[in-house]
């Protein structure tokens, strides 16, 4: 027989879970997602005193949102200053107990997405966004977010104190943006689930090459703002292109953890299942674009066209610099320029890929970016031109600060693959 999880065990697993939801609900009361968080808190410390003497609820996470909910109100009642919310609001509620369930799911849902477009408002730098999206709707305590992203947990706790202090101040309302805010503000709130995800595909410094949990995470949240916004063939887009780079995670390292080459992977350990999720949405993505498709839709079919092919030799790679291409026209950077570049390579040969990427070498954007010298010194190597790649790829291992990386271009530098 299993062992039940104890009063402890249970309010953890359960406040994890519920939090995003719970501040939320309890934001759309009070307007303030410091305030709700704070509430949230409470409800947890109510949790953990009752809990163990009176035993679980049968719905744990009604009775946290209900608790919550109950000291909002509460406080909406005693602030002078909240004397409008009270009349529209607070009495309302005054005679009326919180629901042990929300009468309507989509309640939840619209709050949800209000809390993700406020933790990704633009008034906040791109490090506050995504301390704050972490916190409050990843369900991260600040020493997993410093651990994450391998900086001091007082750097997060003020990170996140600074956001919400921010949001305050400034007055931004909790709601989801219509009319010409929506476009820019939802950009903002896909930049910071990329990010998320990104540093755990390919972490920025440390020992490790992948940091499963943030792409776990970020992973979670597209799937869960495709439900909530599923006319947005971007939203799609990007759960599209997360769910193809997850599907290779267990194929990028070896067993010892050192980086594998996307050519040398055994594509065998992809993940066939995330694969299928990936078609779905990209097929999303598709039904509801009335356009050209976005750039993370076109990512996301570039993606799709590695996971297509069960060999490195079979990949289409002149369809991927047809939509690398695209990409250039839609969202032009240095970077999406460089992964053009080499998938000219593999299309039309080195020299041509090598001609592209010198005329980059001047671009301030890729300066220290070690991506550059590595990509060069590829090239070098597929034209014989050993030592000048070998420079190329010791110049790359300075540049980058993971080790795990550092230590393959140092192997490549030395002749060793």
């Amino acid at each position: 027989m299993e062992p039940q999880p104890t009063a402890a065990q249970a309010i953890e697993t359960v406040f994890r879970l519920e939090s995003p939801r719970i501040v939320a609900g309890v934001a759309r009361v009070v307007r303030d997602v410091g305030i709700a968080e704070e509430l949230a808190q409470d409800a947890l410390v109510a949790a953990m005193e009752q809990w163990p003497r009176d035993g679980v609820p049968g719905n744990p996470g009604a009775w946290l949102m209900a608790t919550a909910r109950h000291r909002a109100v509460d406080l909406v009642r005693r602030r002078e200053t909240y004397a409008r919310k009270l009349a529209e609001i607070g009495r309302d509620l005054e005679t009326t107990a919180p629901p042990e369930e929300p009468a309507d799911p989509e309640d939840i849902d619209d709050d949800l997405l209000r809390l993700v477009f406020t933790t990704c408002h633009p008034v906040l730098s791109p490090q506050a966004r995504t301390a704050l999206t972490l916190r409050l709707l990843g369900g991260l305590t600040t020493a997993e977010i410093a651990r994450a992203f391998l900086v001091p947990e007082p750097t997060v706790a003020q990170r996140v104190v600074r956001a919400k202090r921010t949001l305050a101040t400034r007055n931004v309302a909790f709601e989801v943006p219509y009319g010409p805010d929506r476009e820019a503000r939802l950009g903002s709130v896909l930049d910071v689930i990329y990010l998320i995800f990104n540093e755990g595909y390919a972490a920025t410094a440390g020992d490790d090459l992948l940091r499963p949990g943030l792409c776990e995470d970020a992973l979670r949240l597209a799937r869960v703002l495709s439900a909530l916004m599923p006319k947005e063939p971007e939203v799609h887009g990007l759960t599209a292109l997360l769910e193809f780079q997850a599907s290779r995670a267990a194929a990028r390292t070896g067993p010892d953890g050192a980086p594998v080459l996307l050519k040398d992977q055994n594509r065998r350990r992809w993940n066939r299942m995330l694969i299928a999720r990936g078609v779905q949405a990209l097929a999303r993505a598709d039904a509801a674009g009335t356009g050209e498709p976005g750039p993370y839709g076109l990512q996301a079919a570039i993606a799709a066209c590695h996971a297509h092919a069960y060999t490195y030799e079979e990949t289409d790679w002149r369809t991927i610099t047809t939509l690398y291409g695209l990409l250039a026209a839609r969202s032009p950077s240095p970077v999406v320029e460089l992964n053009r570049a080499v998938a000219v390579s593999m299309a039309d040969g080195p020299a041509e890929g090598l001609r592209l990427v010198d005329a980059l070498a001047a671009e301030p954007a890729l300066r220290d970016y070690h991506l550059l010298p590595s990509v060069r010194g590829d090239l070098l190597t597929r034209l014989g031109r050993t030592a000048e790649a070998r420079a190329e790829f010791a110049r790359a291992a300075s540049l980058t600060r993971n080790a795990r990386e550092r230590a393959l271009l140092l192997g490549r530098a030395a002749g060793d693959g």
